[in-house]
């Protein structure tokens, strides 16, 4: 099997600094079931390092992740898949995106290219994001026919507030500059071109160099303040991506995108 993702550790102030690369050396970088696997165990795998206080993720030079891989086989496998079935394999996302926010360590996103979808659930679930001047980031969910799901409505709601958030999810076309998603407080960071895993390694050594046990102690009392009724906002956002994967105007907006035309969605 392909390992899409590879870790260096021991990096930086005291060797506190980790790196994940996840690249499917394509371009596009689209999450796939097992990349969603791949990238959820490389954050479970974190769980009992104690030498790493910092985790800077970044994709490819051209893109962060285009998304959930529509053109996968097993991804394409929901469409036969039975309600029970696909309601388990619906929770492979959302398990990504927890498995990432709640790491000890301090996360660090890179983003280069384009960030698309599912990389913008992956990269609203860290703690800070950085991104080149001249990538952009999309949410095109409903744009075809589906939800915006992995409980990342709420975490982009904590970071933008609801209008910019009902924005970036319901206008689906709209792509979102770097500098946009700075002044949005989608990202905390714009960097020049190329130069946004520089830029997150020297953010991550600001951070390395603090007393860890301290810093691990206060990422973990912002983050359950921050995000206390997140669950009861978002409990249902894999029972609502499963209802509207069935609708015709799913169905609709996937053969649209695979066909590279726009979509005429009924409402149904």
């Amino acid at each position: 099997m392909t390992d899409f993702v590879t870790i260096e550790k021991g990096l930086g102030p005291e060797g506190r600094i980790a790196v994940v690369r996840f690249d499917r050396g394509d371009g596009l970088n689209a999450l796939s079931p097992e990349a969603l696997r791949q990238l959820t165990d490389t954050a479970r795998s974190f769980e009992d390092d104690a030498e790493t206080s910092v985790v800077v993720l970044t994709g490819g030079t051209k893109a962060f992740s285009a998304g959930f891989d529509l053109r996968d086989p097993e991804g394409r496998s929901r469409k036969t898949m039975d309600m029970g079935t696909l309601r388990r394999h619906l929770k492979l996302g959302p398990r990504l995106t927890r498995a990432w926010q709640e790491m000890e360590q301090i996360t660090i996103g890179a983003i280069e290219g384009f960030c698309v979808g599912g990389g913008v659930a992956l990269a609203v679930a860290l703690d800070f994001r950085v991104m080149a001047s001249d990538a952009h980031l999309r949410v095109p969910e409903i744009g075809l026919g589906m939800n915006m799901s992995w409980q990342s409505v709420p975490r982009m709601l904590h970071l933008m507030g609801p209008a910019r958030t009902k924005q970036a999810v319901i206008l689906a076309d709209q792509r979102i500059s770097a500098a946009e998603a700075y002044e949005w407080r989608l990202v905390e960071q714009v960097a020049d071109p190329g130069k946004a895993f520089d830029a997150a390694m020297a953010l991550a050594a600001k951070v390395a160099a603090q007393p860890p046990l301290s810093v691990a102690m206060t990422k973990l009392t912002v983050n359950r303040l921050a995000h206390a009724l997140d669950d009861l906002a978002s409990h249902m956002d894999v029972d609502q991506f499963a209802l509207t994967s069935l609708t015709e105007d799913h169905k609709e907006g996937v053969e649209a995108f695979l066909g590279r035309r726009k979509p005429r969605f009924k409402g149904r």
